[in-house]
C-alpha cells in the first residue's frame, strides 16, 4: 500500500477528485492487481509511465494536488487492501483448476463514455492482462478466455479490421510477460479464415511458450461450441471411415479426445460479464455440469477483486454432478 500511496500523487488529473478518478481512470485495475498480488515494483512502473499522459498535473495549484492525491491515494489502497483480503480468503480453500470466462460489454463501456466501441476493445486487453496474473497468483491451471467467436465475424468490417490489428499487437506485447510468468498458450477454434498475420503471431506465441510449466492460457479465437462439437464428429468419421474405429466403440472419451480442448478438464467455473444470461455457444460440450457466475460489470471494469468473488462464491458452493 505504502508503494501506491507514494506514487499514485502524480497522477490524479484536475478535472476530478480523486475517488471518481479511481473509479474511471484506464489503469486503476492493473495497479490493484499488481500491488495485490506483491509486485508494487510493476505497480509503480505502470504509474510513473501514466502520469506522462496526465494533462494539467504541474499547472494545478498544490493544494489542489495534495487533496486530490490524498483522495486518490485512500481509495486506491481501501481498494488494493479489499483485494489482498480477498486473495488471502480464496487461498484458504482449493482452487478451480480450469476457469472459462465469457468476456462481454467492451462495445457497452466504450458507447457509454462516448468512445468508439473499438475503444472498449483495447481497455478489454488490459483486464486480460490483469486476470492471467490473478488467476495465475491463485494457483488456477487453465484460463479459458471467449475472445472472438466464429460469429463474431458478422460485426461492422471496421470493427473487426480494428480487433485484428489489436490482436496481432497483443500478442507481441504480452509475449514477454506471458514467458516472465511461465504461462501456456494455446488457441482453440477454426484456423480456417483467419487473417494470415494474425495467425502467424498465434502459431508463433504458442511454439515459444509451448514449455512453460504454469497456467495454460487458452484463447478462443474464431471459435463456436457447435463448430468444435461439427469438427470432432466428422474426424471421428473419418476414423470410421478408413476402419480405424468402430462405431459402436465411440463413447464420451473418445468424443472428448476430438475436441479442440483436448488434454485439458472441463472448465469447473465459468464467469460471464456484462450480465447477460447466456452461453453464447461457448464450451456447449465441456460445461455439462460447469458452475456458472454472472456480473453486471462489463469487461473492462471486471478485475482482481471481481475474479476473486466469483472464486470465493464457487468455493461455498456443492457440487453433486447428479448425485444427491
Amino acid at each position: 500500500m505504502l508503494a501506491v500511496q507514494h506514487y499514485v500523487g502524480g497522477q490524479w488529473c484536475a478535472s476530478v477528485t480523486g475517488t471518481e478518478y479511481a473509479d474511471h481512470n484506464p489503469w486503476t485495475g492493473e495497479v490493484l492487481a499488481t500491488v495485490a498480488a506483491g509486485h508494487a515494483e510493476d505497480a509503480r512502473r505502470a504509474i510513473d509511465a501514466a502520469s506522462q499522459a496526465c494533462v494539467g498535473w504541474q499547472a494545478m495549484p498544490p493544494g489542489q494536488r495534495q487533496l486530490i492525491f490524498l483522495r486518490a491515494a485512500d481509495e486506491l489502497a481501501r481498494r488494493a487492501t479489499e483485494i489482498v483480503e480477498l486473495l488471502a480468503l480464496v487461498r484458504t480453500q482449493p482452487t478451480p483448476a480450469h476457469v472459462a470466462v465469457i468476456m462481454d460489454g467492451n462495445g457497452r463501456w466504450a458507447t457509454g463514455r462516448g468512445l468508439p466501441r473499438v475503444a472498449g476493445h483495447g481497455e478489454g486487453v488490459k483486464a486480460v492482462r490483469n486476470i492471467v496474473r490473478t488467476a495465475g497468483e491463485l494457483g488456477v491451471q487453465f484460463l479459458t478466455l471467449y475472445a472472438f467467436s466464429s460469429e463474431n465475424w458478422q460485426r461492422p468490417h471496421q470493427e473487426v479490421s480494428t480487433l485484428m490489428t489489436l490482436l496481432e499487437r497483443s500478442i507481441e506485447r504480452e509475449l514477454p510477460e506471458l514467458m516472465e510468468r511461465n504461462v501456456r498458450f494455446r488457441a482453440i477454434g477454426r484456423p480456417e479464415g483467419v487473417p494470415p498475420r494474425v495467425a502467424a503471431g498465434i502459431r508463433r506465441l504458442t511454439d515459444i511458450t509451448a514449455g512453460n510449466t504454469g497456467l495454460t492460457l487458452l484463447m478462443a479465437f474464431n471459435y463456436g461450441g457447435r463448430d468444435e462439437l461439427v469438427d470432432a464428429v466428422r474426424s471421428l468419421a473419418r476414423d470410421v471411415a478408413r476402419g480405424a474405429l468402430r462405431p459402436e466403440d465411440i463413447d464420451e472419451v473418445r468424443l472428448a479426445r476430438a475436441l479442440y480442448t483436448d488434454g485439458v478438464p472441463d472448465p469447473d467455473l465459468l464467469i460471464r460479464t456484462s450480465g447477460e444470461l447466456r452461453i453464447s455457444n461457448f464450451l456447449l460440450w465441456q460445461i455439462a455440469y460447469t458452475e456458472l457466475w454472472v456480473t453486471p460489470t462489463l469487461w473492462p471494469d471486471f478485475g482482481a477483486r471481481d475474479f476473486c468473488l466469483a472464486l470465493a462464491d464457487f468455493q461455498q458452493r456443492d457440487r453433486r454432478f447428479g448425485r444427491v
